[in-house]
């Protein structure tokens, strides 16, 4: 357990800030969850691709034109 917290503690963060009004505008557009659309405007901020395990934010991603990172259990 303490070699995860350590390695988190190494994992650079960076706060972003996000038009909130665009986000939930692709929520909706998407049929997706807020926090959903918020890490892909992140994602599209920072010219990212998007990394994760959920199959309809992977959709999306796609949808909207994002690379995608897939991870697979």
């Amino acid at each position: 357990m303490h070699k995860a917290l350590r390695t988190y503690a190494e994992i650079p963060i960076q706060f972003v800030d996000v038009d909130l009004a665009d986000a939930l505008a692709s929520a909706a557009e998407l049929k997706i969850y807020a926090y959903d659309a918020y890490v892909l405007q992140c994602a599209r901020l920072h010219h990212s691709p998007v990394l994760t395990l959920d199959g309809r934010l992977v959709r999306a991603a796609k949808e909207i034109g994002l690379d995608v990172l897939e991870v697979s259990e």
